[in-house]
């Protein structure tokens, strides 16, 4: 159950900050009242040996219950991720939250065009008090951010018009550790939906981008199948349940030739 759940953390809402290093897979699995299915990959599917190389990542995931009750609500995830890969922004633009600040999905990616690195769509359902459930969803744009203290940076943003108009702005730091097979860390705090009465169910996202800057060709996420898998740990909490799920697996790479 816990490995199940991270990956729909991973690849959810907004954990593809960190999604450089996902292997191919599909999932469905039951467990107790909880579905949870998950699905992703990145290509190309082969990757070098000792070197990085471009890739773009995609992936999803769903969770629900099999009475139909609301899952609970997620609140903060950590994922640490395998150091046989890393992130390039070179010359890439940088948006700021003040660009982004009380924007709808249109305006938000006008105003930081040139920063977009991953696109996406998240969906939570809503139970006000004496109300029916209802579900809501938003396009999830993220956004190259500035620097903090020499890591990388993401904004994630969406937009909700119902109940009421509210952007979402959540920064994401990447950080740079050196704890064993690991080298990256991200922390996340899901933001209150409908004033703590949204339930995020579902996110999927495509995170990659290539551009030129002085005359080199540069990607965003890169990575290398140096010891045939990456390592990707998670804790991952909800609101609802004061127990921190973790989680340790492995996903399989192939070695390119060259």
């Amino acid at each position: 159950m816990r490995r199940k759940i991270v990956i729909v953390a991973m690849l959810g809402l907004l954990a593809l900050a960190g999604t450089a290093m996902a292997s191919s897979f599909s999932e469905e699995v039951v467990i107790g009242d909880l579905v949870l299915k998950a699905h992703g990959g990145f290509s190309p599917d082969a990757l070098p040996k000792h070197h990085d190389a471009p890739i773009v990542t995609q992936g999803g995931g769903k969770l629900s219950t099999l009475s139909g009750e609301i899952p609970p609500i997620l609140d903060t995830f950590v994922l640490e991720f395998d150091r046989h890969g890393h992130l390039d922004t070179t010359g890439l633009a940088v948006c700021t939250k003040g660009k982004l600040v009380a924007t709808e999905v249109a305006k938000a990616r006008r105003n930081c065009k040139g920063s977009i690195v991953g696109t996406g769509f998240g969906s939570a359902i809503v139970a006000l008090p004496e109300s029916k459930p209802f579900k809501v969803g938003s396009p999830i744009t993220l956004f190259n951010g500035p620097k903090k203290g020499g890591n990388d940076t993401i904004f994630a943003h969406a937009y909700l018009d119902y109940p009421g108009p509210t952007t979402f702005i959540v920064p994401i730091v990447i950080e740079k550790i050196h704890k064993g097979v690991f080298g990256y860390r991200v922390k996340v705090k899901i933001p209150k939906i409908a004033g703590g009465y949204g339930h995020p169910t579902e996110g999927s996202a495509k995170v990659g981008v290539k551009w030129k800057y002085k005359g080199r060709e540069h990607s965003y996420i890169n990575a290398r199948c140096e010891t045939g898998h990456f390592r990707v740990r998670g804790e991952f909490s909800f609101k609802e349940v004061p127990t921190v799920l973790q989680a340790n697996f492995f996903l399989p790479c192939k070695v390119r030739k060259e």
